[in-house]
């Protein structure tokens, strides 16, 4: 693996982790219903995160442009999740917010 991914791999993991969590915390919340969306972006945003931290550990010929669609994924997931008060969206979005920072920096 390119250590010059390092960063990106830990923020990727890490938002990884934040959507999931949010995942399951929104399927919890009482108005299941406001949440969809925020729920199908966080499963969304988790699949991409986890798919590009395989791209990253392998030196995939394609990790620019898996890199820059996770980036925009999660540009997303931010945006749905900081619309919600809920704590674990907040956290989500903030993930989000710095793993979509450290994918553009590797693209850029």
């Amino acid at each position: 693996m390119n250590t010059e991914y390092e960063e990106c791999l830990k923020a990727c993991l890490e938002c990884l982790k934040a959507c999931n969590t949010c995942f399951d915390a929104c399927l919890k919340e009482e108005n299941m219903k406001m949440m969809a969306e925020c729920i199908r972006l966080d499963r969304e945003c988790a699949d991409i995160c986890a798919y590009t931290a395989q791209a990253m550990t392998r030196n995939s010929p394609f990790t620019k442009q898996i890199l820059e669609l996770c980036a925009a994924v999660c540009e997303r997931c931010e945006q749905e999740c900081a619309k919600h008060d809920h704590d674990h969206c907040q956290r989500c979005a903030e993930s989000c917010r710095k793993c979509a920072e450290a994918c553009r920096r590797m693209v850029a």
